[in-house]
């Protein structure tokens, strides 16, 4: 009976051992002459991160279904200048943690011209 039970335990450890492992992070980078578009790509940041949960319209700007692209621009979105838009700066400095590839995302947008596409 031990000896099934040293087994058992060894077979557990060994097990256990194989499962240990970290996930590598890639980031994607993304060629500046891609095509953002905001319907499908930027509308889809803020679901991801439940802007709307905050932004609901009592919290500037207002990201609710269907009022996101006019409550961005002008005010939060300066078209072709993503440096100079408060959206992309507060982002950039941690708001809502997003990840580097949709920042990215919103810089190309943004300084592509930030169209309502």
């Amino acid at each position: 009976m031990k000896k099934i039970l040293k087994l058992i335990a060894i077979a557990v450890f060994i097990f256990s051992l194989s499962s240990c492992y970290y996930d590598e992070i890639y980031e994607m980078e993304i060629p500046d002459d891609t095509e953002v578009f905001f319907e499908a790509d930027i509308l889809q940041i803020f679901d991801q991160y439940n802007c709307s949960s905050c932004h609901n319209g009592s919290q500037d700007p207002d990201l609710t279904s269907g009022n996101e692209y006019n409550s961005l621009i002008p005010e939060y979105v300066e078209a072709g200048n993503a440096s100079e838009s408060e959206l992309y700066t507060k982002l950039e400095e941690g708001h809502a943690n997003v990840d580097a590839t949709s920042l990215q995302l919103i810089e190309l947008w943004i300084n592509s011209g930030a169209n309502n596409n």
